[in-house]
């Protein structure tokens, strides 16, 4: 008799997984409710107008996402799971044959073409564009006091681009330890360039649409990586070679030898109000 009752208490109870997957469904309700509320009434949008969309009460809405912190939260884990969907689906999508190779010594390495990084640039602006108030309310924190501590949904977030960026730029480089602290420093820089671009092109414009800033973003972290990694690393005494004098003693004060004479140092002078030409040839 008790071991039939052992057996049948160990047993899961169905209604509590019923139970379980209706929360995680009304939860999930609930934050497109919020989505839908913030494109209508933008990223100050209130609980009230929040719970009126949602046809439900604050209570309700507290009950499965807690304060407007928990409110907050979900929504940015639902854009955070889109943006990453669409990067990597970006990338996917151009990462066949797509690339650039730098020949170093009898090495020859790759790095990510303007292609794929356009691709993966443009799929961030792209919820911008379509969904401002959205990326306000994430970007801006409207009305929320985050804890202490690593728990920023945006800095999370810039996080895991990162290190989706970091794989890719790796893919393309010699997986070793200063390979891969340079891949990610690289990826933590693209980070940032393109949100802060796409924070100030939000507000304004400039007269970029959104495929052309993707273009000139692309174009000029392309630029950067091709030179940056197609290089060899630095050497220790890289950071000396510029002060460094006669038989390699530092001269802090003295500016770096650019092996030109002083006579053509005047003659540059003697020129600096004439008009600079350029010759495409040379």
């Amino acid at each position: 008799m008790s071991t039939t009752t052992r057996a049948t208490s160990a047993q899961p109870d169905g209604r509590d997984a019923r139970w379980a997957a209706h929360r995680v469904a009304r939860r999930r309700e609930l934050v497109d409710a919020a989505l839908r509320a913030i494109r209508r009434h933008g990223a100050g949008v209130g609980m009230d107008e929040i719970a009126a969309e949602a046809g439900t009460s604050k209570t309700v809405i507290y009950r499965h996402l807690g304060d407007r912190l928990g409110l907050y939260l979900a929504v940015c884990e639902s854009v955070d799971a889109l943006i990453l969907a669409e990067i990597d689906a970006a990338a996917s999508a151009t990462s066949d044959g797509d690339g650039d190779a730098r020949a170093t010594g009898s090495s020859a390495r790759r790095t990510p073409g303007p292609a794929m990084l356009g691709a993966v640039i443009d799929s961030y602006l792209r919820l911008v564009e379509r969904d401002p108030e959205v990326y306000r309310f994430v970007v801006r924190r409207p009305d929320v006091t985050l804890p202490e501590g690593p728990g920023d949904p945006v800095t999370g977030l810039s996080g895991r681009i990162a290190d989706n960026l970091f794989d890719l730029l790796l893919a393309f480089g010699p997986d070793t330890e200063e390979a891969r602290g340079r891949a990610r420093a690289f990826a933590w820089g693209v980070v940032g360039l393109v949100k802060e671009s796409a924070d100030r092109w939000l507000e304004s414009p400039g007269g970029l649409s959104r495929a052309q800033l993707a273009a000139h973003l692309a174009a000029l972290a392309h630029g950067g990586l091709a030179g940056a990694l197609a290089r060899d690393a630095p050497g220790p005494a890289d950071a000396h070679i510029a002060t460094a004098g006669p038989g390699g003693v530092d001269q802090p004060d003295r500016p770096a030898d650019t092996g030109r004479d002083e006579r053509s140092i005047h003659d540059d002078t003697a020129r600096s109000d004439e008009t600079p030409t350029f010759d495409p040839a040379g």
